[in-house]
């Protein structure tokens, strides 16, 4: 009889103790509302339940949406689930919905559709929610602009661990049987003897940034990249493969500077799809295949080409060819 008091006790305390962390958990997804929608944000969400008992708190946040005024930044779901331990929070699973979502920047729509998107989160303790490693999973999935899909690919599989200095990150990301919808095929200049669909796409890479990502990154601004060391990018698309490695800085402006060395297979399908799409000037072409061409027999294998991509002075060169302005890189 003693022995089941105890247990009714300690199933009682249980109880209470998850009721109060439910609460306490709805309380402060509430209050993270209200603290945007007083800074002038659109803060939006239908309704709040908590279920999971007894092990887990799964809260379900019907229809939300947010907007950001100082960025432009906006997202709206039917749904998104947050799932942690009952114990401890900070090991958290974000479920997304497979129904469309959209985000938007600006005045330029994105809608997604994604089977089984989660987020997988693993947060430091304290007030501050700061990302110790973060893997985003998702089956099929595709993202479409106005009336045309955009991407779209089989899978999609991106992670981001803390190192030892909390500012930096190792990353890495990876979809099979990505599709560039028409728009990119287009600006690609992609001729109709490649497949639909990549290979593979796939890249590791540590990144420093001016900050940790916390919760201020969500509600302040992005966490902007200092400096990227690329350790290894492969796509492969039909008879065309390229791969890369190397290390940039990125100043205040988002400006690189830095060399990435790349490796191209059946480099002259490149070159012909940079004329097509306009990066390579028409004029230059002959002149940039001999001197291409040269490169890559010096190499021992004339359809491989190894030359380094050079970012300095805000432009970019492709081994001795300037190909134009670099693309700033800032997250918005």
């Amino acid at each position: 009889m003693r022995l089941v008091k105890l247990l009714l006790t300690g199933l009682l305390l249980w109880s209470l103790y998850w009721a109060v962390a439910g609460w306490g958990l709805r309380a402060g997804v509430a209050a993270w509302f209200e603290d945007r929608r007083a800074q002038g944000w659109q803060a939006d969400v239908a309704a709040l339940n908590t279920e999971g008992y007894p092990w887990r708190h799964r809260t379900r946040l019907a229809q939300p949406a947010l907007a950001d005024p100082g960025t432009g930044l906006a997202w709206r779901a039917d749904w998104l689930e947050l799932d942690s331990p009952a114990l401890w929070p900070g090991a958290m699973t974000l479920r997304f919905p497979a129904t469309q979502q959209r985000l938007s920047y600006l005045d330029q729509t994105a809608v997604i559709a994604a089977q089984e998107l989660q987020a997988d989160l693993r947060l430091a303790p304290g007030t501050a929610l700061t990302i110790e490693a973060l893997e985003l999973t998702a089956g099929r999935w595709q993202v479409t602009m106005g009336e045309d899909i955009a991407l779209a690919a089989r899978t999609l599989d991106i992670g981001m661990v803390q190192t030892d200095t909390p500012e930096t990150y190792q990353l890495r990301a990876r979809a099979d049987g990505l599709v560039p919808g028409e728009h990119w095929r287009r600006r690609l200049a992609a001729g109709p003897d490649l497949p639909e669909a990549l290979e593979t796409l796939t890249l590791e890479m540590t990144v420093a940034f001016d900050r940790a990502w916390d919760r201020s990154a969500l509600e302040e601004r992005r966490p902007q990249p200092r400096r990227i060391e690329l350790q290894f990018a492969d796509a492969h698309w039909g008879a065309l493969r390229l791969k890369a490695n190397g290390a940039v800085t990125v100043d205040a402006q988002g400006r690189p500077d830095g060399r990435v060395a790349l490796r191209a297979e059946n480099w002259r399908d490149i070159l012909s799809m940079a004329e097509r799409s306009g990066v390579l000037a028409p004029a230059l072409r002959r002149t940039a295949e001999r001197v291409l061409s040269l490169l890559a027999q010096s190499g021992g294998n004339p359809e491989h080409l190894d030359l380094t991509l050079g970012f300095e002075n805000g432009q970019v060169m492709l081994g001795p060819l300037p190909i134009g302005p670099a693309p700033r890189l800032i997250l918005r």
